[in-house]
C-alpha cells in the first residue's frame, strides 16, 4: 500500500515530466551577405503544455558566447519536430557555431549540434 501511494504521488507531481529534454536534430545555414547568416534549425521535444515546452534555441561560438537567440512563443504540441529560422550576425573569425535548445522544465541538456560555417561561398561585400 505504501509503495502504491508513493508511486501515485510521483506520477501526479506537477514537476515530474515525461517530455524529456529538447534536442537539436538538424540545422542549415546560408550566408546572406556581410556577417549575416540565416539559420534554419530543427528541434524535437514532446511539448506537453504552456508549462512545459521549448521556449528558445541559441546559437553560440566555440567559447559558448551567445551570438543569437530564437524565442519560441508557444508550445508545438502537434508539430514535432519543428523548424524555425533566425538571421544572425556571426563575427568574421567564427568558423563553427553550436546550437542548443532550452525547455521550460529541463532547461538545457538535450542534444546540441555543432555546425561549420561555409564562408567560402559568401560574396565579399564588406
Amino acid at each position: 500500500m505504501r509503495i502504491t501511494f508513493i508511486c501515485l504521488l510521483i506520477l501526479l507531481h506537477p514537476c515530474i515530466s515525461f517530455a524529456g529534454e529538447a534536442d537539436v536534430l538538424a540545422a542549415e545555414v546560408e550566408p546572406v551577405g556581410g556577417e549575416f547568416y540565416r539559420f534554419n534549425v530543427t528541434v524535437q521535444h514532446n511539448d506537453e503544455s504552456w508549462e512545459h515546452y521549448v521556449t528558445r534555441w541559441e546559437i553560440m561560438d566555440a567559447e559558448r558566447n551567445i551570438l543569437a537567440v530564437r524565442a519560441l512563443r508557444h508550445p508545438h504540441i502537434k508539430e514535432q519536430p519543428f523548424t524555425r529560422s533566425v538571421t544572425a550576425i556571426i563575427p568574421e573569425e567564427t568558423d563553427n557555431v553550436i546550437i542548443r535548445a532550452y525547455d521550460s522544465i529541463h532547461e538545457f541538456g538535450g542534444k546540441e549540434l555543432t555546425l561549420k560555417l561555409n564562408k567560402d561561398n559568401q560574396d565579399e561585400t564588406h
